[in-house]
């Protein structure tokens, strides 16, 4: 079988006729592109289709993020892909000039707790929630979370009357940036850094029933992983 020269739409993905040296840079080129113009994560299968067969995608995206150090934006993985994103230290600035702060997604402190949980335990019963609170979890908390998109039904659980359980979905790495959950903070480090006490939240110390209160005062912008425990609240 000869080498693919061209895709079905009459892309050039081998170069032959260039010499490596300009044929890496287009393919650069290409991926960089590709990647910029898309809403969210470009997963491996969709940048093979601009590159040569022969084209390494790793080391292709290790040099484009070498180009990109010093730049106000990186390329980073996410959900199994890759997507630019702007640089944290930015953050403040990109609110300034464009008020992006007023739609971001927020969260109750109870409910990234419980998002929190979920991550870590998935998959995980509203029932088995409320035993690691020590309290029974809203579903009001849960219809919030499935409404942002963060958390989905999983498999059923085994237990009597066959509850459905909750897992994190695509769209929560995306949104805080993990490319797969094996990204997430060791629980232990986060004891260790005092962000986290297991004893505390056994001891039902954490208001988790989804009253009036918990939608208003605490709630705080979702857009960085660490937000997953309130800020306010750095010793839980």
């Amino acid at each position: 079988m000869g080498r693919r020269a061209k895709t079905d739409a009459g892309l050039d993905t081998e170069l032959a006729d260039l010499p490596p040296e300009l044929r890496w840079r287009e393919w650069m080129g290409r991926v960089e592109a590709v990647i910029f113009a898309s809403p969210k994560p470009v997963g491996r299968d969709v940048l093979a289709k601009v590159v040569g067969r022969d084209c390494n995608l790793d080391l292709i995206i290790d040099d484009i993020r070498d180009e990109l150090r010093g730049r106000p934006y990186e390329l980073v993985a996410v959900a199994g892909g890759w997507q630019h994103r702007t640089q944290k230290n930015f953050a403040d600035a990109i609110r300034t000039a464009t008020g992006v702060a007023d739609k971001v997604r927020t969260l109750s402190q109870a409910e990234s707790l419980v998002l929190m949980c979920i991550a870590y335990f998935q998959p995980i019963t509203r029932g088995e929630l409320g035993e690691v609170f020590g309290k029974e979890v809203s579903r009001d908390t849960i219809g919030h979370l499935r409404g942002l998109g963060f958390i989905a039904a999983g498999p059923r659980s085994p237990q009597p009357g066959a509850p459905y359980t909750y897992v994190t979905t695509k769209a929560f790495l995306v949104h805080f940036g993990f490319d797969t959950l094996r990204d997430l903070p060791d629980m232990e480090a986060l004891e260790d850094a005092g962000l986290l006490s297991k004893e505390r939240l056994l001891a039902g110390d954490i208001p988790i029933s989804g009253g009036a209160e918990d939608d208003t005062d605490n709630r705080g912008i979702v857009d960085t992983p660490e937000s997953l425990i309130d800020e306010e609240n750095s010793s839980l």
